[in-house]
C-alpha cells in the first residue's frame, strides 16, 4: 500500500494559470517539496502544475542527482484549463496537453496517452466540472482548499450517487500542505501499476484535512504581493470606479499586513463564501455569472 500524494503545484507553475488567475500560483520549490515528502513519509507524488508538465521534468532531473530522495516516486501529470474554465487532471502524460480544448477534447488527448482523468474540486464555486465529474475516472472528493465545506460535501453525495472512484487532493501550493490529504494505492510502486490501481478502485482516502487559517493567509499574502500589478490592472480595467478604493486598501495592507483588520476581513469573506457555496451547491442557483468573476454577481449572491 503507497502514500501518494495527487494533487500538488510548485513554482512551475507560475504563470501558465488560467487567463482569469493571477499569474502567481505556488511558493513550492522542488527541494522544499521532495524534503516535505520525505517528512510525511509519502511512496510517490504526481505533479500536477497547471497547463505544464516542466515542474516534473526538473523535479525529476534534481532527485536523480541526490540519492536522498530514492524513497519517493515522481510521476507526471497536469492540471489542465479547459476552453471554459474548468480544470480537469489528467495523470500518467509525457507529453503536455495545451489548455484552451473542450473537456471531451482534453479526454480525448488525455486517453490517446493512456493517462488517467480526475475531477479535481468537482464543486468548487469557479473553476469546478460539476456535473460533467461523471466523464471521468477519479473524483476529487475532498480538496484541503474547499474551506466552504459545502463543495466536499456536495461532491461525495455525487460521487455515492454515480459510483465514480473518489480520491482526496491536498490541492497544494505552499510547503506545509503538502500530503495534508493522502490516498493509498494497492500497488507496486511503478506508473503503469498505479494507472492501472487507480482506474479499477485500488485506491482509498488515507487521510484529510483542510488547509489552515494561517496557511491561507500566508499563501495569499504571498499571491498578493507578487501578483498587486496585475490585481491592480485588472481592477482598472474591470472596476474603474473602484480603482482609488482599491488603490487605498492596498497600500494599507502593504504598510501592516499583518494588521489583525485583515483577518477580520478573510474570516468575513470565507462567511461569504460558505453563503454563496451553499446556495449554488444546494439551491441549485445559477452558476453562470459567478464564473466570470464579476463582483456585481458575488453580491448578488451573497444578499439574495
Amino acid at each position: 500500500m503507497l502514500n501518494a500524494e495527487l494533487h500538488c503545484h510548485n513554482i512551475y507553475s507560475n504563470f501558465h494559470t488560467g487567463k482569469l488567475d493571477t499569474p502567481y500560483d505556488s511558493s513550492t520549490g522542488i527541494i522544499e517539496q521532495l524534503e516535505q515528502s520525505l517528512r510525511n513519509k509519502l511512496d510517490l507524488i504526481f505533479i500536477t502544475n497547471h497547463n505544464t508538465l516542466y515542474g516534473y521534468n526538473q523535479m525529476i532531473s534534481y532527485k536523480n542527482n541526490h540519492d536522498k530522495y530514492n524513497s519517493i516516486q515522481i510521476y507526471p501529470a497536469e492540471e489542465i484549463t479547459t476552453s471554459t474554465g474548468e480544470h480537469l487532471l489528467v495523470y500518467g502524460i509525457h507529453n503536455a496537453i495545451k489548455p484552451g480544448l473542450t473537456v471531451e477534447e482534453t479526454l480525448d488527448e488525455a486517453h490517446a496517452q493512456n493517462a488517467i482523468s480526475s475531477a479535481p474540486h468537482p464543486f468548487g464555486i469557479i473553476d469546478s466540472l460539476r456535473d460533467k465529474s461523471t466523464y471521468c475516472d477519479l473524483i476529487e472528493i475532498f480538496n484541503s482548499n474547499n474551506i466552504d465545506i459545502f463543495s466536499n460535501v456536495k461532491a461525495m453525495l455525487f460521487a455515492d450517487e454515480h459510483k465514480i472512484i473518489p480520491v482526496c487532493g491536498s490541492d497544494s501550493h505552499i510547503k506545509s500542505t503538502i500530503g495534508r490529504c493522502m490516498n493509498k494505492i494497492e500497488s507496486v510502486n511503478k506508473l503503469d501499476d498505479i494507472l492501472y490501481a487507480m482506474k479499477h478502485g485500488k485506491i482509498k482516502i488515507q487521510k484529510t484535512d483542510y488547509i489552515k487559517e494561517y496557511e491561507m493567509l500566508n499563501y495569499l499574502k504571498y499571491k498578493i504581493n507578487n501578483s498587486k500589478d496585475y490585481i491592480a490592472n485588472y481592477v482598472s480595467k474591470n472596476y474603474s470606479k473602484f480603482k482609488l478604493i482599491f488603490h487605498l486598501l492596498e497600500k494599507s495592507y502593504q504598510y501592516n499586513m499583518y494588521n489583525n483588520l485583515w483577518e477580520l476581513f478573510y474570516k468575513i469573506s470565507i462567511i461569504a463564501l460558505q453563503n454563496i457555496s451553499f446556495k449554488i451547491n444546494f439551491c441549485d442557483f445559477d452558476i453562470t455569472s459567478i464564473k466570470n468573476r464579476n463582483l456585481k454577481s458575488w453580491m448578488y449572491f451573497i444578499l439574495k
